[in-house]
């Protein structure tokens, strides 16, 4: 068993609307495709002409600038389209499914070196999978990274159990943690009382306990090993993980994954297994809560996006959330009235003043309002209380609105990215986009420095 590393700042919400753990019926959607910009940091180049027949794992468009990050079609079929937007920006390329599944041909797993790993899942389409860290964008295969971590749990609001998902591949995961540690050494995060603790080789496992964000792998690195200026790191999530292991395993592409279709718009909250690529709808069809208006989120309701049934399923997310718009909400004296019905932080309800034991056991209702206009920053440690990091949050914020580029390294820029700033948004009293801000920054350095 590993060592439990303790958790203690964080915030947990309690949302309704959680995941049965079920599996619903799913089939594959005669359409699939890719949206270029869900692989920040690539620059698109179509490998392909539109009419073009392509099998399991032929190669539909790769990085301009390094042309062995490609991305592949999880079915056979043909591509009928590489829609452009303005400026003649790629917004997607869409398959159509034939139903057959023929399969490219493959070369094995080859983890004779690190660089042949490198290669061997260049050519799968797999190198896709993981993101660098610093700048939390697709890896560069010429960089050495320190290490390769994995979180294998997820605390966010109504957010996956992975054990659910994951025990039942357990020797795929294992298999993918062989492959990876042939690049770097890998550092797995389980939960304290996860079935995987104590079930995984070949790794350097640390068990985590305590509220989200613990399970954010950013939270992660920074209590087990934080990175120095001038170091790499890469990250992967779980699922694509089992992915590589199948690929390491037995020598095939097999690119399904479980999604977990949540949220209180959701008609029937269950896990789907479906194949990356797979359009929105495939889940959300006819599976949205009649009466009123509901926004479809790609990822959990803090980090995620807004998207919709004709947008592509991200290929680094496992969960969807359906929650209402609360537009029409109406509401008896609005925020002021006390009532047990509204989740609080600071106890502006009288939900926020229960005893721990009846408060911890309620869930809420949420929509996706505001609930305030954006203002000027407080510096008030409100983001402390939620941040597990060996950083400080609003002083680092501030770093990035003015562009302060030796503030911003001396208070870690490095080591975030968007998600851990996910709770700091939630409680954050000014209604700032933190996570937008820290992706800016991000960005901005990158193209400063690199």
């Amino acid at each position: 068993m590993a060592d439990v590393i303790k958790i203690k700042k964080g915030l947990n919400i309690r949302m309704s609307g959680e995941a049965a753990k079920e599996f619903a019926p799913s089939a594959q959607s005669k359409c699939m495709g890719f949206d270029p910009s869900d692989f920040h940091g690539l620059v698109p180049k179509p490998a392909l002409k539109v009419g073009d027949e392509v099998k399991v794992g032929t190669v539909l468009f790769y990085d301009k600038r390094i042309p062995e990050l490609k991305v592949v079609s999880p079915v056979s079929g043909k591509l009928t389209a590489v829609n452009r937007g303005d400026r003649r920006k790629i917004l997607d390329f869409v398959v159509e499914n034939d139903f057959k599944g023929e399969k490219a041909a493959v070369k094995p797993f080859d983890g004779t070196s690190a660089e042949t790993a490198k290669q061997s899942l260049a050519d799968a389409g797999m190198l896709v999978f993981f993101k660098q860290r610093p700048y939390d964008v697709v890896v560069n295969p010429a960089d050495a990274p320190r290490a390769v971590f994995v979180s294998t749990f997820d605390k966010a609001p109504l957010a996956p159990d992975m054990d659910f998902i994951l025990v039942k591949e357990l020797s795929e995961l294992q298999a993918g943690i062989d492959a990876v540690s042939k690049i770097a050494p890998v550092y797995v995060g389980v939960e304290k009382n996860s079935a995987l603790n104590g079930r995984l080789k070949n790794a350097i496992v640390s068990a985590f306990d305590g509220p989200y964000p613990a399970s954010n792998v950013g939270v992660q690195i920074n209590h087990v090993a934080p990175i120095s200026k001038g170091e790499i790191v890469w990250t992967i999530t779980p699922q694509e993980l089992v992915m590589i292991g199948r690929y390491a395993m037995r020598g095939v592409l097999d690119f399904s994954k479980v999604i977990a279709y949540t949220g209180v718009g959701a008609s029937t909250p269950a896990y789907y297994r479906v194949l990356q690529g797979s359009p929105v709808a495939a889940i959300t069809e006819a599976n949205v809560a009649r009466g009123g208006d509901f926004r479809i989120i790609a990822g959990n309701p803090l980090s995620g996006f807004k998207t919709s049934g004709s947008s592509w399923l991200n290929p680094y997310v496992s969960q969807i959330t359906v929650l209402p718009e609360g537009d029409h909400a109406d509401e008896l004296l609005g925020w002021i009235m006390p009532r047990f019905s509204k989740f609080s932080v600071a106890g502006s309800f009288l939900s926020g003043m229960m005893p721990a034991c009846l408060r911890d056991k309620i869930k809420f209702d949420f929509d996706t309002r505001v609930l305030g206009g954006e203002r000027h920053m407080i510096m008030s440690g409100e983001y402390d209380r939620v941040f597990p990091m060996d950083i400080y949050p609003e002083q680092l914020v501030k770093s990035i609105i003015a562009f302060d580029i030796d503030k911003m390294e001396a208070l870690g820029i490095y080591e975030v990215v968007p998600e851990d700033f996910a709770a700091a948004e939630f409680v954050c009293s000014s209604k700032m986009e933190l996570q937008k801000i820290v992706r800016d920054g991000l960005d901005a350095m990158r193209r400063e420095m690199c």
